[in-house]
């Protein structure tokens, strides 16, 4: 039960972006397309489930005054070999994530959870909460990436989805989804509709 709820409870009552309000910037900067929040959305999944099994695995081991740099040297490796992958197999995307690749390595989501979590719980749990974690964070950006897309320019993953006639009847794309200000307007929806839907929420 224990292990379901490190899955399940980022996905909403402890979603880091909708609820302790992290990886906000990555969120409104990668979002413009679909495409790119689904190859961010795994990278960071990677990137979390298997920085915080590596640190569980040390915990004991790590001296407590460079945990921090121990740290931020696991997961600045795991960062690089993700960002190769990208580029050997997907470099039309990693080129428009551009930076935001190498950002992962200063994640407060990622440091948050080493610390919070994988530097006291076993291998296991560490390495499930990671991907919770990971698939929480996720979950907002594919939502977002979807949105945006779909209303910025009438598609999805590049293909058309709103019919030519709909265009014909007069209908308009709205040029502002695809601009940052909306992106952030957009996470406040989100997080008003899943406080009204959750009320547990407020109690935190």
């Amino acid at each position: 039960m224990r292990n379901l709820k490190l899955l399940i409870n980022p996905l909403n009552d402890e979603n880091p972006i909708t609820v302790q309000v992290l990886g906000i910037c990555s969120a409104l900067a990668v979002t413009v397309q679909l495409k790119p929040a689904i190859v961010m959305s795994l990278s960071v999944v990677v990137v979390t489930a298997f920085s915080n099994l590596i640190i569980s695995f040390g915990r004991n081991t790590i001296p407590p005054r460079i945990r921090i740099i121990v740290q931020l040297v696991v997961v600045a490796f795991l960062v690089i070999v993700v960002d190769q992958i990208l580029k050997a197999y997907v470099y039309d995307v990693s080129k428009k994530l551009s930076v935001f690749v190498g950002l992962i390595i200063t994640n407060c989501i990622i440091m948050g959870r080493l610390e919070a979590f994988a530097m006291g719980n076993k291998p296991w749990e560490s390495f499930l909460d990671g991907i919770g974690n990971g698939a929480g964070y996720g979950l907002i950006l594919i939502a977002l990436g979807t949105l945006r897309e779909l209303f910025g320019s009438g598609s999805l993953l590049g293909y058309q989805v709103i019919p030519q006639v709909v265009y014909e009847q007069g209908y308009m794309d709205n040029g502002m989804m695809i601009l940052p200000p909306m992106a952030l307007i957009t996470v406040g929806i989100i997080i008003w509709v899943q406080r009204a839907y959750n009320q547990k929420l407020f109690e935190k």
